[in-house]
């Protein structure tokens, strides 16, 4: 697919650091996420947005002002209707990436909500209705290969969100990459060299000494 796709309609950067406690709590709001995740298709007016998620336009308008002030959403362009001035807002960037969650006197789970989990219980029906495809593989690399993985990863997801809209059905997409206490199998290369270092510690076996002859008055 081309990197050049034309979701959504208006510009952005493609990924913004957000580390502030204002950003981290604006994004860690289902709804807020929500509002961010449409908003990816295209821009859109709050009444549009209210109609979406079935939501009056005060509570969408009020979400939208904390998302403004955190720097994730602006206007993008506006359209008069009548006597009203329409503003239409869009995402800053596609892909908001969290920098620095753990802070001083604050606890981690009320600034940032950890995105398996929300995918994990959003996923339920359709793992009951048999709906569901899901992966889950470990494997023992190093950090820096980790971290070109996951690089990859975020250019599947920008596909993923800047796939044309078509089709009635919305898809969720959920990824992660994480270290754990996993078990593995040791390194046969170190295994060897505990075996030749247990080899050379052991003492040479030697002829056995005889007894020299009792002598006998």
């Amino acid at each position: 697919m081309s990197s050049k796709s034309t979701l959504p309609d208006y510009e952005l950067a493609e990924e913004i650091v957000i580390t502030t406690p204002a950003q981290l709590r604006a994004i860690a709001d289902p709804l807020r996420d929500t509002i961010l995740d449409l908003l990816l298709e295209r821009a859109a007016t709050v009444t549009e947005l209210a109609s979406a998620m079935n939501r009056p336009k005060s509570t969408i308008a009020h979400h939208v002002n904390v998302l403004v002030a955190a720097g994730m959403l602006r206007v993008v362009r506006t359209r008069r209707v009548r006597a009203i001035q329409e503003r239409y807002y869009g995402r800053t960037a596609r892909l908001f990436y969290v920098g620095v969650v753990n802070r001083p006197g604050e606890d981690p789970t009320t600034v940032h909500a950890n995105a398996l989990s929300v995918a994990a219980a959003e996923s339920l029906p359709a793992h009951d209705a048999d709906r569901l495809r899901s992966i889950l593989r470990h494997s023992r690399i190093p950090r820096e290969s980790a971290a070109e993985f996951w690089e990859r990863v975020k250019v599947l997801a920008s596909e993923f969100a800047q796939a044309p809209r078509t089709g009635g059905t919305v898809y969720g997409f959920a990824a992660g990459l994480y270290p754990t206490d996993y078990p593995t199998l040791p390194d046969p290369s170190d295994e060897l060299a505990v075996r030749s270092a247990k080899r050379r510690r052991r003492p040479a076996k030697g002829k056995p000494r005889r007894r020299s002859p009792e002598t006998r008055p």
